[in-house]
């Protein structure tokens, strides 16, 4: 583990924040199974705290079929009673239905485009976007670009996909790096992405800013 002098403040709570901050945050990511994950765990956390998400990580791996959307797509409504009842989870009934039916649409993304991750990394051409974060303050709660996303994706039959929770996602999975400049992590999770990117003509021609 890192100085605690060289990480961004946001993380320094607890030493559960500064693993998922030293190991994780930030980090390109392209696997479209973390993909899932996180666009669970995401939503999830709208109106908690992301710790209070974290330390429910592995309830939400058990419950969600190991975050498989070919295998939440068929959840039914058994299920979700059974979901209801589970403390390793946040039992709110929305929350637990969207991550249900956002399984179909991401499925229907991974055949359009090949991969979930090749439709999101498409939105900044498959480059991360380096910000200059001087202080926690600095870093934004969404940005013009995940308005698009998000917009997109509501199109598309998701739900639970609000701008700030999509732009949490371009954070954790590195399509966005807003390490604080002085964060040992910020050089780390800069990455020159070489993935093959779908036909451009295919995305929204506002996704490309």
């Amino acid at each position: 583990m890192a100085d605690n002098s060289s990480k961004c403040a946001w993380c320094m709570g607890s030493e559960m924040m500064q693993e998922y901050h030293d190991a994780e945050w930030g980090f390109p990511k392209h696997d479209d199974t973390q993909h899932f994950e996180f666009l669970i765990l995401e939503a999830a956390q709208a109106g908690l705290s992301w710790s209070t998400i974290l330390k429910r990580r592995g309830g939400y791996k058990k419950a969600f079929a190991h975050f498989d959307p070919a295998k939440v797509s068929k959840f039914d409504g058994k299920t979700i009673e059974k979901l209801m009842k589970d403390k390793g989870i946040i039992r709110n009934r929305l929350k637990i239905t969207a991550v249900i039916n956002n399984a179909k649409p991401f499925i229907a993304i991974q055949k359009e485009f090949g991969s979930f991750d090749k439709y999101i990394w498409g939105f900044s051409d498959g480059k991360q976007i380096v910000n200059n974060i001087r202080a926690t303050k600095d870093i934004q709660a969404k940005t013009a670009l995940s308005d698009i996303i998000s917009a997109d994706l509501k199109k598309r039959g998701f739900s639970f996909v609000g701008s700030t929770i999509i732009y949490s996602h371009l954070q954790a999975v590195g399509v966005v790096n807003d390490h604080e400049n002085l964060c040992f992590r910020k050089d780390i999770c800069k990455r020159i992405l070489k993935i093959i990117l779908p036909d451009i003509k295919r995305l929204p021609s506002c996704c490309f800013l």
